[in-house]
This record gives C-alpha cells, sequence and structure tokens, in this order.
C-alpha cells in the first residue's frame, strides 16, 4: 500500500485503533472526520485533515482527490438516527434517490460505489488492526455456563437468520428462548432488554451477516458492550471468530472478570 491512505472516522475508540496501527506501520492517514461523530484527538491525527457533516459525499470524493488518496478505510460508527437527518449534498441525494431500501449496508454500498468511480479503492474495515479480531473459545471473563453449548445450537441460526434479513447482528436467548433481537437501537439497548426480561442466565450472541462486506461493517465489541451486558445480567456475550473487533481488550477482560460475563469467540460451528 504505496499510495495515501485515507480514513473516513466515526465515533468511538475504533478510528484511533486504526490510526495506531497505520502510525505502527509508518503509515499516514489522511482523515475525514464528521462534526458531531468524530472525536476531536483522533481528527487532529489526521495528515491532513477535513470536517465535514453527514452526507457530504461530494466534499468527501473532493477531499481525498486533492489530497491524493487512492485508498480508503472506514471504522467508528454514526450515530443511527442521523441516517434519518441527513443533510445530503448533490452527489448524496443522487445515490439516495437510485435506493430502493436504505440501511447501513446500502447506503455505505452506494458510497464505496462512488468512490470506486473516483478511482478510491474501499479497504477491509480491518485494515491496520487485525490484532483485535477475536479468537476462539474464552476471551474473557469465567469458565463458560454449562449451558452454553445449548445456547448457541439454538440461538447461533437464528442470529444468522436476522442478520441476513437487515434487522441486525445480535440476539438475546435464554433456555431455548428469544428474549430480544436487535433493531434499530443497536447492540447495547438489546442486551439491556433482553437481559432485563431474561432476569439472569441469559446468552448474548453477536454475528456477521452471510455476505456481509467487511469493507465498512464489521461487528465491533468492546468496554461499552461489557458494561451494556453487566446492566443486563447477562452471563455470556458469543462473537464470531475472526470476523469481530474486539476493542480496549484489556478493559474488556476487567469488566468481564468483575461482572462475570464470559466472552466467548465461536466459528459457527457446534462446540463440545
Amino acid at each position: 500500500m504505496k499510495a495515501k491512505i485515507g480514513l473516513v472516522a466515526g465515533r468511538g475508540v475504533y478510528p484511533r485503533l486504526v490510526l495506531d496501527g497505520a502510525k505502527a506501520q509508518g503509515v499516514p492517514l489522511a482523515v475525514a472526520a464528521f462534526l458531531g461523530e468524530t472525536e476531536a484527538r483522533v481528527a487532529a491525527r489526521g495528515q491532513p485533515t477535513e470536517w465535514l457533516r453527514v452526507g457530504q459525499l461530494g466534499k468527501l470524493i473532493s477531499f481525498f482527490k486533492k489530497v491524493g488518496v487512492q485508498e480508503v478505510i472506514f471504522a467508528g460508527q454514526i450515530t443511527p438516527k442521523r441516517l434519518f437527518d441527513l443533510r445530503p449534498d448533490w452527489k448524496a441525494l443522487w445515490i439516495l434517490a437510485k435506493l430502493k431500501e436504505r440501511n447501513a449496508a446500502t447506503l455505505f454500498g452506494a458510497v464505496a460505489s462512488e468512490l470506486g468511480k473516483a478511482g478510491i479503492k474501499v479497504l477491509p474495515a480491518t485494515t491496520f488492526v487485525e490484532q483485535h479480531l477475536a479468537g476462539r473459545g474464552i476471551l474473557a471473563g469465567p469458565n463458560p455456563p454449562k449451558n452454553l453449548s445449548m445456547e448457541i445450537a439454538f440461538g447461533w441460526p437464528l442470529a444468522k437468520a436476522v442478520a441476513r434479513l437487515n434487522i441486525g447482528q445480535s440476539l438475546v436467548v435464554k433456555k431455548g428462548t428469544v428474549m430480544a433481537v436487535e433493531g434499530f437501537e443497536g447492540t447495547d439497548e438489546t442486551l439491556r432488554r433482553g437481559g432485563e426480561l431474561a432476569g439472569c442466565e441469559a446468552v448474548a450472541i453477536k454475528v456477521t451477516a452471510p455476505g456481509q462486506d467487511m469493507r465498512f461493517d464489521v461487528p465491533v465489541i468492546g468496554p461499552r458492550t461489557l458494561q451494556a451486558a453487566a446492566q443486563g445480567k447477562v452471563s455470556a456475550l458469543v462473537v464470531e471468530s475472526h470476523r469481530t473487533l474486539i476493542l480496549e481488550m484489556e478493559e474488556v477482560k476487567k469488566l468481564a472478570v468483575r461482572n462475570k460475563i464470559t466472552v466467548w469467540g465461536h466459528a459457527g460451528k457446534a462446540i463440545k
């Protein structure tokens, strides 16, 4: 990757970890930051940085072309409600008018297509942060509850089905019953709601959709996820191995131990 690389930085710690990984490899990143979303300390590390409103696609492309970016990484979320509060420029309006469905996959897919037309390739969102991908088995916390295998056997195919329908990527189960399914509210609220309904001993499962585009839609967990699981009294959090990013792993481990939550990496096959 000899060409200059750009970073489309959303909110949270994820963009900062991408910058750290790139710095470790001696790669400077031009940063496109979003007002009300990107942390100022993240934006300040751009070489250079451009501030935009969500929806200013033309300005985004113009900035990257001006500074010679030929490859770009998407990292960090955009607050979901902003997808319904866009102030798009003409280029964004043009692609929105052509979309039959408006969700994260279709919106970012259309953006990636427009970047491609401008000669800018979208790299996997795990670029420079591969070391943060979840492994298999126990990742944090105590030994798994005895019923974990049964809960995964029940909940995993359901979570995959929900993800395939672009509804959400997470659900909460207990003793063969679905307690909550992720919708527009996001993973953290699903964990709180599902755990509250379950009372205790709930298992949360987070997956990727079949054929998910890993250029801009990678499942992520971090300290906030563990805090939400603790509030919902979730006993185990199951994530998809090698396809889920774990941010701030040391803090995740501390929270998992403190709240007795098993974080388990599952590869999609039955466990013993």
